[in-house]
């Protein structure tokens, strides 16, 4: 079992940064391969970025490859997301999330995470 919280959005100008924060709880951080996911008012939850238990593995979505970086720090119990060069399509509810095993090709599937934390909204203007 762990806990999530995340923290971070806010309102931005297209072009802009921001740096989300996932904090933890519960059980040990490092146990845990995480996820950043995103959604929309009406669209299914879409995945953003994935980085392994040790951070050796990370993948990205296409639409934020080059944006986005994904890290932890396992013993700061966070996982973030800096997000440089937003786009007014990156807005959205962001949700942080954490899978029990390894998940391999299945790491931008919501559906294989157990944990979710409860969201922070991240808008960017044009």
């Amino acid at each position: 079992q762990v806990q999530l919280v995340e923290s971070g959005g806010g309102l931005v100008q297209a072009g802009g940064s921001l740096r989300l924060s996932c904090a933890a709880s519960g059980r040990t951080f490092g146990s845990y391969p995480m996820g950043w996911f995103r959604q929309v008012p009406g669209k299914e939850r879409e995945f953003a970025a994935f980085i392994s238990r040790s951070g050796v593995s990370i993948y990205y979505a296409g639409s934020v490859k080059g944006r986005f970086t994904i890290s932890r720090d396992n013993a700061k119990n966070t996982v973030y997301l800096q997000m440089n060069n937003l786009k007014p399509e990156d807005t959205g509810v962001y949700y942080c999330a954490a899978a029990e095993g390894d998940l391999y090709r299945d790491y931008g599937s919501p559906g294989r995470y157990q944990y979710w934390g409860q969201g922070t909204q991240v808008t960017v203007s044009s």
